[in-house]
């Protein structure tokens, strides 16, 4: 194996594991923005959840006034 060929594998090599290393960090990140989506779409079913139930208590949304 030649020397010029032999550098140009360790170019290669080098140039993928800087390329791993960054998706790596962008699946990180990914993850981390997903945990915080699902977090949040757990509270608004929680909040959805709590206003049906008082929702039940209360009159309904589309009952008229008594004053008409």
């Amino acid at each position: 194996m030649t020397d010029e060929r032999l550098i140009h594998i360790e170019e290669k090599i080098t140039f993928q594991e800087d390329l791993i290393e960054e998706l790596n960090k962008t699946i990180y990140q990914q993850q981390q923005k997903i945990e915080r989506l699902e977090d949040c779409c757990r509270e608004l079913a929680a909040q959805f959840r709590a206003l049906a139930e008082a929702g039940n208590t209360g009159p309904t949304a589309n009952e008229r006034p008594p004053h008409y």
